[in-house]
């Protein structure tokens, strides 16, 4: 059994993904209504501590993890956000997540592998700055590293590209087939190319290219994961619809009539964005029809909450997606239990790390580094 942390852990996604042959040693996150959900789902055994990262001494954290994971707040950092990167308030969580690597690593207890989740946003933030911040780290602390860009659509029918830093303990043997020589697609994007040119000598010698296979096609669409009675969400009326659709622009409404005519039912998602049109701020609806939902957000206010829209010939339907089909779209089982209130749900949902994904990491780098054997020095440290 591989042993791990789970920081910021929500409810406990990444858990899910890491599965059956992974134990939980500690798990802690902020939020105690996403506190709950975890507890619901993976029992009170006395793993999760809510509450500030900042309070956590290294008397809570028991035994010795193979793996900490850490899904750090995305918000300073998203593309969407304001800017401060890991400056920012929540963001800059990432320094006391990383104190507590560094009590670890003094204790003789400093984990094989050390991984880190987070947007896109964070290759480019502070024109590339909290990236070599982020590298910096991982060298200081006596961790090879390398970071992938994947994007979830390659295993749920949802667009969710997502950094993930991989850190391993200078001392722990990497087998020669799980690394590459140079950056391979599509895991090492051209953003993450860019990013990592602007890093020290230093970093550079101690990174990494992960040798990720690419998983099977996928078989399911977004149509496949809707249902026809959601619970918590009621179909809109037709003047509601007709009332999206008046919001659309030409460009979207000719995506609507192409639908109207492919002669199949057809589900699309909408996601209501102000946009600047001849120097006026307009709330349009922008539609999609490409079998892949939008990327789950957090909701904050009506316009982040996707609308499904279903077309059957002239037959036009829509409602708010539902928690459950959120759920899907995550890669979470039916299984999985969510809260019963819709925004706390959707918020849970739309704040985590793709369930497939992490699996993915976890049978391809994670189990094959774990099985390796450490030098005697840090054997004889510990």
């Amino acid at each position: 059994m591989n042993n791990f942390y789970e920081f910021f852990a929500g409810a406990g996604m990444a858990r899910a993904g890491l599965g059956i042959g992974w134990n939980c040693l500690f798990a802690n996150d902020f939020d105690h209504k996403k506190g709950m959900t975890y507890q619901a789902n993976w029992g009170t055994s006395g793993e999760l501590r809510v509450g500030d990262i900042k309070q956590i001494e290294l008397a809570d954290l028991p035994g010795l993890p193979d793996l900490v994971w850490g899904s750090f707040p995305c918000q300073d950092l998203s593309l969407a956000g304001g800017g401060a990167g890991l400056r920012g308030e929540r963001s800059g969580t990432f320094y006391p997540f990383w104190d507590v690597i560094k009590s670890l690593i003094e204790d003789g207890r400093g984990p094989k592998i050390i991984a880190l989740e987070n947007v896109c946003g964070a290759l480019t933030s502070h024109e590339g700055k909290d990236f070599i911040t982020i590298c910096d780290t991982f060298v200081k602390a006596g961790y090879r590293h390398g970071a992938l860009v994947i994007d979830a659509s390659l295993f749920v029918p949802q667009s969710r590209p997502r950094l993930f830093f991989i850190g391993v303990r200078d001392d722990v043997e990497i087998e020669p087939n799980l690394t590459s020589p140079g950056p391979i697609e599509p895991f090492h994007t051209r953003g993450l190319r860019n990013a990592y040119e602007g890093i020290s000598n230093k970093a550079k010698k101690k990174w990494i290219w992960w040798n990720v296979p690419t998983p099977a096609h996928r078989n399911s669409t977004f149509a496949d994961l809707i249902e026809e009675r959601p619970e918590g969400v009621a179909w809109h009326t037709s003047a509601e619809s007709e009332q999206l659709i008046g919001m659309m622009s030409p460009i979207n409404l000719a995506k609507l009539e192409a639908a109207k005519r492919s002669g199949r039912r057809m589900v699309g998602c909408v996601y209501r964005r102000t946009r600047v049109e001849d120097g006026i701020k307009v709330q349009r609806a922008e539609i999609r029809f490409d079998d892949v939902a939008g990327c789950l957000r957090t909701p904050s206010g009506g316009s982040s909450r996707q609308v499904i829209v279903v077309v059957e010939g002239k037959k036009i339907r829509s409602r708010l997606i539902s928690a459950r089909e959120t759920a899907r779209l995550m890669g979470l089982s039916d299984n999985y239990k969510l809260p019963k209130n819709y925004n706390e749900a959707y918020h849970l949902t739309g704040d985590g790390v793709a369930v497939p994904v992490v699996r993915h990491l976890a049978q391809y780098v994670f189990e094959a580094l774990v099985q390796t054997r450490a030098t005697i020095t840090h054997q004889a440290a510990a």
